[in-house]
């Protein structure tokens, strides 16, 4: 970030020059009263790695937020700037970070990760973050009675901002910009996201209503596949019985045997050897007699 929160250089010098006059009393005293240098010496050194690592994330904590606010107010803002995915999800990330890390994290963060979840589509994130600012009474600065030691120190750097914005302008208009927000639209951001996410939820509904009954359909049409196909294997095995008026004939029924051939061809060698087998009947004779008279 262009805008820095203070100046590196002369916030680095301001704090070794105070370690370097508490070192310089706290040793005088210790010579007076007949340490040795070296141990004076070691327990300088020694002192000195323990601050720096227990006061070191307190400021970077501390400075995360605000550049989270900076991040942040740029996406939120109506400009015509078009973001990536990933952007808008690093910051998220940055906050949910900062809501994790700090114990007792300013309301204010709540309300800019609940903005950006409703900015990106994620209405049930959005509607927890933004109920816990707008409707819990815990979430009031004035209940915040026992702050900790990241809260205490945010609290500090936010005021010097208040009073001096000319030593960090952006950051100082992010955050009133995020605050505007927050009183303005806090309400409506909240209405908003409950309203799309009942929406969200009836599509999935019907979603998954129209899967079940395609699923429901695509199993009855296999049925029915299945059924066809097992009457056709039926129908055209040996043996098989089909329906002729009402009765079961069976397959074979019809079909010529050997032994139907085998009479079949004696009746005609019969009907061949006999010498009156074209003789006509009497009373075909008879009609033809008196047809003729």
């Amino acid at each position: 970030m262009s805008d820095k929160l203070q100046k590196k250089t002369s916030e680095s010098l301001k704090e070794n020059s105070q370690y370097a006059l508490a070192f310089g009393l706290i040793a005088t005293m210790l010579f007076v009263a007949g340490f040795p240098l070296f141990v004076i010496f070691f327990f300088g050194i020694f002192a000195y790695v323990l601050w720096k690592t227990f006061s070191q994330p307190s400021r970077s904590e501390t400075r995360e937020i605000f550049e989270f606010y900076l991040s942040a107010n740029e996406l939120l803002r109506d400009d015509e700037r078009r973001w990536f995915g990933f952007e808008v999800q690093e910051v998220i990330a940055r906050g949910e970070r900062i809501l994790q890390l700090m114990n007792g994290a300013p309301p204010l963060v709540y309300f800019t990760l609940g903005a950006l979840y409703n900015k990106i589509g994620d209405y049930k994130s959005a509607s927890n973050h933004l109920a816990y600012v707008l409707e819990n009474e815990n979430a009031d600065e004035a209940t915040f009675n026992y702050p900790s030691p990241d809260l205490r120190n945010y609290v500090r750097i936010l005021r010097k901002i208040e009073r001096e914005p000319a030593e960090a302008p952006q950051t100082s208009a992010a955050v009133r910009s995020l605050e505007r927000a927050r009183r303005n639209r806090g309400k409506t951001l909240l209405e908003n996201s409950r309203l799309l996410l009942k929406e969200q939820e009836a599509k999935k509904q019907e979603a998954a209503f129209a899967e079940k009954k395609q699923k429901e359909l695509a199993q009855k049409n296999a049925e029915k596949t299945v059924e066809k196909i097992f009457v056709s294997v039926v129908q055209n095995e040996p043996g098989a019985y089909s329906i002729d008026n009402g009765r079961e004939v069976s397959s074979t029924e019809n079909q010529p045997t050997p032994n139907d051939s085998a009479n079949h061809k004696k009746k005609k060698q019969k009907n061949t050897d006999d010498p009156f087998a074209n003789r006509k009947p009497i009373s075909e004779v008879l009609h033809d007699i008196y047809d003729s008279k």
